[in-house]
C-alpha cells in the first residue's frame, strides 16, 4: 500500500495477520464447530429426497424386412446431429407427454403433486387479502404439471445420443417408476407418430397410384398410336425398321461391291495370263475347277502311255498316232474349258455391277425415307419419355405403397430409440447430502471468521507497517532492467535540482536539478565524485536518480554505496544480500564478485555488503586504491556516504579533482549554509549543491561565499 500525499507508504503485514488469527483461534474453532453442529442438524431435520434415472438412446430402428430403408434413411438421420438431439429432449419435457405420464400414475391423487389441494391457514390468509392468488383456481392438470417440473429433469449426456430421464420425488418407488413410465409413453408416442405417418401416407398414395395408372395408360396409347401412324416400327431396342432397314441395305451393297470387284480382278487376271501365253494352269480359277482336274488326269495318262510305247514303236505307228491325237483333243478341251471358266468370271463380274446398280438405288430411297423417319422419332422420343416418366413414378408410389401398407399393422413400426437404462428403486437420499453439507458449512464458517479477523486488523491499522521507500520514487519514465532481460520493470525517475559550480560551465546560478548536475559532470569531465545526503535516505535516492540519467546518456558509471542506510542497495542491487564494499575491504570476496548491474539501467553499483562494518573501517585505506582502479575502467565513480560530514568526507576525496555533491532534498536553506561552511572550513570550496529544485533555492552570489 502507498501513501498518499505527504504520508508515509505502508505494506501489509501478513505475518501480523496470520498472529492475530492464531490468537484467536479459540473463537474460530467455536464458530467453525457451531456451524457444522447447526448445518449437520437442519440437515438432517430436512426431508430426504430420492432421485431415479432412465437413459434412453436415440438411433434407427427401421425394420430389416423393409426393402426400402433408404427412403426412410434421410429422415431417420436428421434425429442423430446435435439440433435433432436436443430436439427429441423438449419432445420429452412436452406439456402432453407430462400429462399422459401423470394420468396413467394418478398422479393428481398423490399430496406431494398437488400440495395447493390442502392449503394452509396463512395461504388462505394470504388469498383473502389479495397477496397470494388462489392456487386452486388452476385445473389439477396444471396444478400437477407445474409440480412435475420442477421435480423433472430431462438432459442430453455430454458428446453422445443418450438423453438421461433423472426425477426426484419423496417415495423412492416413485422416483423410479416415472422416468420409466416416462419412457414407455415416449416409445409409444414416437411409435404411434410413425404408424399414424405411414398410415397417412397410404391413403394419400391411394388415389394417386390410380390416377397415374390413367396417365401411364394413355401416355403409351399415344406412342403407340403415333408410332402406327408415322410407320415408326420397332427393329430392335434402339432402331425402327427404316433405320435397321438402310443398316442392312448399306451392308449388303458393300458385300456386292466387295464380291464384284473381286470377280473383275480374278477375270483380268486370267485374261492377261491367256494373252501372255502363260500356263493356264497356274491360275487358282483354273486349277481349282473339277472339269479341268480330270482333264489334266487325262493329260497325264495318255502322256504316260504315249512315252511307253515310244520306246518300242515308231512315230508312224498307228498306236501312237492315235494316241497324239487323242492327247491334241485333251489339250483343246482345256483350252475350251479355260475360255468357258473366263466367260463365267465375267458374267458373274457384270451381274455383280447390275446389283450394285439396284442397291444403290435402293440406298439412295431408303435414305430419305430415314430422314424423315427420324423426323418423325423426335416427336415419338417425347412421348416415350413422357411415358416412361409416368411410368417410373407409377413404380415409385406402387413401391411406397406396398411399404406404408406393411407398417400399418402393429409393431411394425419401432420407434427411432430404446431404453438403455431403467431407473431402480434408490436406496440412498440425494438430498440432502449430510456430511458434504456439514463439511461446507464449517469451512465457509472458517473462512467467514479469518476473513473478518483479517479485516478487522487491516482496518485498525494494526497489521499495516512503514515502508522505508523515499516519496522521491514518483512517476516519470520506464526504464528496462539490463541485467535480467526477461522482466522489463517500471521505475518513477523526479526531476530534481542541483545548482551549478561557479564556472563558466556553469548552467545557471539558481538551478539544481538533476539535469544540470548530470551535464556539469559530463561537461566536466569528472571522473571521481563524493554525494553527501544531509537528508539520510531522501539525498540517498536522489543520487541514484543522478546515476541513472548519467547511465541513460551512454555514460559509464558505477555507485559504491557507504551510507549507513543501504539505501542506493536497496533501489539497485537484484538482492540484499549480495556481496559488497564491506566485504571487499575487509578482503572477503574478489574485486570483480563486489560489481553488480542496476537492476533498472544500465549503471553498475557496488552494494553496502554484509561484512561487519567496524572491521570492514579499518581496511578504509584500500578505499582510495579501490576507487583509482574503478576510475581507469568508468567514466565516473560516484561515491554515496549518506549523511556524512566533511571529516568523514575527507577520508574518502584525498584525489585531486574529486567533485563533492551536496544531496540537500527537502533541506532548509539555513542547513544548507551551514553545511556548505563546514565543507568551506574543511578545505572544499567547490560544492556542487542539489536540493530537487530548479530555478528555486538560497540565492547565493557565490558558493565559496556561502
Amino acid at each position: 500500500m502507498s501513501g498518499i500525499g505527504g504520508q508515509q507508504d505502508v505494506d501489509i503485514d501478513l505475518g501480523g495477520l496470520f498472529r492475530a488469527i492464531w490468537q484467536r483461534r479459540v473463537r474460530v474453532m467455536l464458530a467453525t464447530v457451531g456451524a457444522a453442529v447447526v448445518a449437520f442438524a437442519a440437515a438432517k431435520m430436512i426431508a430426504p429426497d430420492y432421485q431415479g434415472e432412465t437413459r434412453v438412446l436415440i438411433e434407427s430402428r427401421e425394420p430389416e424386412f423393409s426393402g426400402s430403408n433408404q427412403v426412410t434413411q434421410s429422415g431417420s438421420d436428421r434425429i442423430f446431429d446435435e439440433s435433432g438431439i436436443l430436439s427429441q429432449v423438449q419432445v420429452l419435457r412436452s406439456a402432453d407427454l407430462i400429462k399422459q405420464v401423470a394420468r396413467n400414475m394418478k398422479l393428481h391423487e398423490l399430496d406431494e403433486f398437488d400440495p395447493s389441494a390442502r392449503p394452509s391457514a396463512a395461504s388462505d390468509l394470504l388469498v383473502m387479502l389479495g397477496l397470494k392468488k388462489n392456487p386452486l383456481e388452476l385445473p389439477p392438470e396444471e396444478r400437477v404439471l407445474k409440480e412435475f417440473n420442477e421435480k423433472l429433469q430431462v438432459y442430453q449426456v455430454e458428446k453422445s445420443r443418450v438423453i438421461g430421464i433423472a426425477f426426484t420425488s419423496k417415495d423412492p418407488k416413485l422416483a423410479a417408476a416415472i422416468p420409466n413410465e416416462m419412457a414407455n409413453v415416449y416409445l409409444s408416442l414416437q411409435s404411434g407418430a410413425k404408424l399414424d405417418s405411414n398410415t397417412e401416407a397410404s391413403r394419400w398414395l391411394e388415389p394417386e397410384i390410380a390416377n397415374l395408372r390413367e396417365k401411364v395408360r394413355e401416355a403409351e396409347a399415344r406412342v403407340a398410336v403415333y408410332r402406327a401412324e408415322s410407320g415408326l416400327l420397332p427393329a430392335g431396342e434402339t432402331q425402327n425398321f427404316a433405320a435397321r432397314q438402310l443398316t442392312d441395305i448399306s451392308t449388303e451393297l458393300a458385300r456386292v461391291r466387295a464380291e464384284r470387284a473381286n470377280t473383275a480382278a480374278r477375270a483380268e487376271g486370267m485374261r492377261t495370263a491367256l494373252a501372255d501365253g502363260r500356263p493356264a494352269d497356274t491360275l487358282a480359277d483354273i486349277v481349282g475347277s473339277p472339269m479341268i482336274q480330270r482333264l489334266k488326269e487325262n493329260h497325264a495318262n495318255v502322256q504316260a502311255q504315249i512315252a511307253d510305247l515310244s520306246t518300242a514303236l515308231l512315230d508312224g505307228h498307228p498306236r501312237l498316232k492315235g494316241l497324239k491325237s487323242q492327247l491334241e483333243g485333251i489339250e483343246g478341251q482345256i483350252r475350251s474349258e479355260t475360255r468357258k471358266i473366263l466367260a463365267s468370271l465375267e458374267n458373274e463380274a457384270k451381274v455383280g455391277q447390275l446389283r450394285e446398280q439396284q442397291l444403290v438405288q435402293q440406298l439412295n430411297t431408303l435414305k430419305a425415307q430415314s430422314a424423315q423417319a427420324g423426323e418423325e422419332e423426335v416427336g415419338l422420343r417425347a412421348l416415350e419419355r413422357e411415358a416412361a416418366a409416368q411410368r417410373q413414378l407409377l413404380e415409385t408410389y406402387l413401391a411406397r405403397y406396398r411399404e406404408a401398407t406393411s407398417r400399418t399393422v402393429a409393431n411394425a413400426t419401432p420407434a427411432d430409440a430404446r431404453v438403455i437404462s431403467r431407473a431402480v428403486v434408490p436406496t440412498s437420499q440425494s438430498f440432502p447430502k449430510v456430511l458434504p453439507i456439514t463439511v461446507v458449512a464449517a469451512f465457509a464458517s472458517l473462512l467467514v471468521s479469518c476473513v473478518v479477523i483479517m479485516l478487522g486488523e487491516l482496518f485498525s491499522g494494526r497489521a499495516l507497517r512503514p515502508v522505508a521507500v523515499p516519496d522521491a520514487l514518483a512517476a516519470t519514465q520506464p526504464v528496462a532492467v539490463p541485467s535480467v532481460p526477461d522482466v522489463v520493470e517500471e521505475v518513477s525517475i523526479p526531476v530534481l535540482a542541483a545548482e551549478e559550480g561557479s564556472g563558466e560551465n556553469a548552467a545557471s546560478k539558481h538551478d539544481f536539478s538533476i539535469e544540470s548536475v548530470a551535464d556539469h559532470l559530463r561537461t566536466n569531465g569528472v571522473r571521481i565524485a563524493v554525494a553527501v545526503s544531509p537528508g539520510g535516505d531522501e539525498g540517498s535516492t536522489a543520487t541514484v536518480m543522478l546515476v541513472r540519467l548519467l547511465a541513460e546518456d551512454d555514460q559509464k558509471v558505477v555507485l559504491i554505496d557507504l551510507s549507513g542506510s543501504a539505501c542506493p542497495t536497496r533501489l539497485m542491487a537484484q538482492s540484499q544480500n549480495l556481496a559488497g564494499v564491506t566485504n571487499l575491504l575487509v578482503g572477503e570476496v574478489a574485486f570483480s564478485e563486489s560489481i553488480h548491474s542496476d537492476r533498472l539501467s544500465e549503471a553498475h553499483i557496488i552494494p553496502h555488503g554484509d561484512a561487519d562494518p567496524h572491521a570492514a573501517m579499518r581496511g578504509i585505506d584500500r578505499l582510495q586504491i579501490i576507487i583509482d582502479a574503478l576510475a581507469d575502467a568508468y567514466d565516473l565513480v560516484l561515491i554515496e556516504c549518506g549523511a556524512a560530514d566533511a571529516d568523514a568526507v575527507a577520508k574518502v576525496a584525498r584525489q585531486q579533482g574529486t567533485e563533492i555533491i551536496l544531496s540537500a532534498m527537502s533541506t532548509s536553506e539555513d542547513q544548507i549554509v551551514e553545511m556548505l561552511t563546514s565543507f568551506g572550513e574543511a578545505g572544499y570550496r567547490d560544492v556542487v549543491l542539489m536540493t530537487g529544485q530548479g530555478q528555486y533555492g538560497p540565492d547565493f552570489p557565490d558558493r565559496r561565499a556561502a
